[in-house]
């Protein structure tokens, strides 16, 4: 049976620590559980109207990626079965199944690690208007989501309202220890290619995406969430054109349909058509079914 869609966890005797834009993240002594929600954001107002299986696609995807990375990048995630979680939260299993994970209780760095593989996006409009990317120049001639000569590490502050702000390396370097910096913008090229690697064999080009980090007993950890359709811009390969924007399976098609709409991007946010929230959920089911072969279905019976 297909999952109801869930605007927020509730978990009755349960810490809630936080819940984000997506996100609720509970205590759990001494880990953390991360439950994903339906909710979806866009120009970073919250949408009155949740995705459905959006949550579980985002925590199955990273799960996959933890999973497939584990034995080269050290990160927070412990396991996604419920039945596994402690107590209160193993009594929930309907409403956190797939949906939710235990993980380590890190110490996220101040930092969000963006890696741009294409001009798209910001980085699009900043090219046209300086010919460069992140303060850095580029070479002339380039167009919308043209492929980059290599991919480039553009940190970014974590805002807890409103936008990020875009930094150089060297004002990361003031906010996180010169050479912590230096491997974690390392790690997160490194992380990058290898799942451009993976996400090619399927016939997927990932753009862009967003890491975070965070330290767990002294050692550097990727954690909350890993190459998703939230973080990332996945294109169909087969479909990809420079010179436009591309086809994709992430919320870059909630976005385009709200720039049509005569909204100031400031709460509160428009009513979405039915139309647009099944077409929503359907791009980031797929993206499921592509990258890891399962469907919303199969990750319930597991």
């Amino acid at each position: 049976m297909f999952p109801d869609v869930v605007m927020k966890t509730e978990i009755p005797g349960a810490t809630l620590l936080n819940r984000g834009k997506v996100r609720d993240i509970y205590d759990a002594g001494e880990y953390l559980i991360i439950a994903t929600s339906d909710r979806i954001s866009a120009f970073d107002v919250i949408m009155d109207q949740g995705i459905p299986a959006k949550g579980i696609v985002l925590n199955q995807v990273s799960k996959f990626w933890f999973q497939k990375f584990g034995d080269k990048v050290a990160n927070h995630f412990i396991t996604d079965n419920v039945a596994d979680f402690p107590a209160p939260f193993n009594q929930h299993k309907d409403m956190l199944q797939g949906r939710a994970m235990l993980v380590r209780k890190a110490a996220p760095l101040p930092v969000e690690c963006i890696v741009r593989g294409y001009l798209a996006g910001s980085g699009w409009k900043e090219y046209r208007q300086s010919q460069t990317l992140h303060k850095m120049p580029l070479p002339e001639g380039l167009q919308n989501s043209s492929r980059l000569p290599e991919p480039v590490f553009t940190p970014s502050t974590k805002a807890e309202e409103g936008h990020d702000e875009n930094i150089t390396f060297a004002e990361m370097c003031e906010l996180v220890e010169p050479s912590l910096a230096e491997k974690v913008r390392d790690l997160s090229l490194s992380i990058f290619s290898m799942g451009v690697e993976v996400a090619a064999k399927s016939g997927i080009i990932i753009a862009d995406t967003k890491f975070e980090f965070g330290m767990y007993d002294g050692e550097l950890m990727l954690i909350d969430e890993v190459l998703t359709p939230d973080s990332s811009r996945f294109w169909p390969e087969d479909l990809y054109a420079p010179g436009k924007s591309q086809s994709s399976f992430d919320k870059q098609y909630l976005r385009d349909y709200l720039e049509t709409l005569d909204w100031d991007k400031t709460p509160p946010p428009p009513l979405l058509p039915q139309e647009v929230v099944e077409n929503t959920s359907k791009k980031y089911q797929e993206i499921l079914k592509i990258l890891t072969g399962k469907s919303i279905e199969q990750v319930l019976s597991e």
